[in-house]
């Protein structure tokens, strides 16, 4: 079985493929050939073997201790998945802080990234507070606001911590920065479960 760097090196190789067809022409040709090229390989791939993503982060059986494998599979910001964002996150004392740049594919306005893509982007790295915790938890609750357009391919940052709790509640904010400035601002509310019904159970709420 590959090892894992091995794996995110070759999504980071497909989101760069997504990236630059987003951001460039073709003649009708090349798209044929193109479409040709991913077609065959999609064939390739899909006569590999299933990957469990709920097996690879249980440690045990009973799923009571979750292991970090699997985790960068997930949707947003897994560096084992093609389709994420590129985050490099860092934890500092009390804020979880990403560097991002949001690449042509995730474009909605021209020059502007779609604001559902910002959103998941605070999404995931509010969840990182969670990480940091170490108490499983489901977003509850997400409120976005924009203060002004936020920029493709031009380095960002998103800064997150958590403010506060009641009882099952995480409250979590973050704010997103270009050159220095707050572009826009979040406001999470997380649920935590118990760390046993985490990994594929239904969402308790």
């Amino acid at each position: 079985m590959a090892t894992e760097e091995a794996r995110e090196g070759a999504a980071a190789s497909l989101r760069t493929l997504n990236h630059a067809f987003a951001a460039h022409e073709f003649s009708d040709d090349e798209l044929a050939s193109i479409a040709t090229v991913a077609d065959g390989l999609t064939r390739t791939i899909d006569e590999m073997p299933p990957r469990d993503r709920l097996a690879l982060m249980r440690r045990r059986s009973d799923g009571s201790v979750l292991s970090g494998e699997g985790f960068e599979d997930r949707a947003v910001g897994g560096s084992s998945n093609p389709t994420s964002v590129d985050l490099n996150v860092r934890f500092e004392k009390v804020d979880v802080v990403a560097d991002v740049v949001l690449r042509r594919a995730f474009e909605g306005a021209p020059g502007r990234a779609h604001g559902g893509i910002v959103a998941a982007a605070f999404d995931d790295v509010t969840g990182f507070v969670i990480g940091k915790l170490q108490e499983p938890a489901f977003t509850g609750e997400l409120t976005i606001r924009y203060l002004a357009a936020v920029p493709v391919d031009e380095p960002l940052e998103i800064r997150a911590r958590l403010d506060g709790r009641e009882r099952r509640k995480l409250f979590i904010s973050a704010e997103l920065r270009a050159g220095g400035t707050v572009i826009a601002t979040c406001r999470a509310i997380y649920v935590t479960v118990d760390p046993s019904r985490f990994a594929g159970a239904p969402d308790p709420r």
